[in-house]
């Protein structure tokens, strides 16, 4: 009974890791998002101070390409819109994963505590005899 349940408890554990594992990388992939999403309002902010008849450059590689200012500012609009959706979508999975850690938790509360009240009827019983 004891080994049945330590079994199953070392499955939860090793469940809780990779969903541990998984909320990390979220997290990080969130980070990154939002500092990308940051770069993109700063572009939108110098861009925003251009009037039409300035130049713009977009850096392809090693090479300066000139670029229409509306252009320029549909990418970047673009851009943000695609980070932003990324962001909800990161913040859906992270609440996800934070529910599923919380889960594991709990199942694993309830196994050690079967697990320990198993030792304590192994060591009644061997007491006894």
């Amino acid at each position: 009974m004891a080994e049945e349940i330590q079994k199953n408890l070392k499955t939860e554990i090793e469940k809780y890791k990779q969903v541990q594992k998984d909320y990390h990388k979220a997290l990080s992939q969130r980070q990154q998002l939002d500092g990308q999403l940051n770069e993109n309002i700063a572009v939108k902010k110098e861009l925003d101070l251009l009037k039409s008849q300035d130049d713009v450059f977009k850096l392809i590689g090693p090479v300066l390409i000139k670029q229409d200012l509306e252009d320029a500012k549909q990418n970047v609009a673009k851009r943000m819109e695609y980070i932003s959706s990324e962001l909800k979508r990161m913040d859906e999975l992270i609440i996800t994963l934070d529910n599923e850690q919380d889960t594991h938790c709990e199942t694993l509360e309830k196994y050690q505590q079967m697990f320990q009240q198993a030792q304590m009827k192994t060591m009644l019983s061997q007491a006894k005899a």
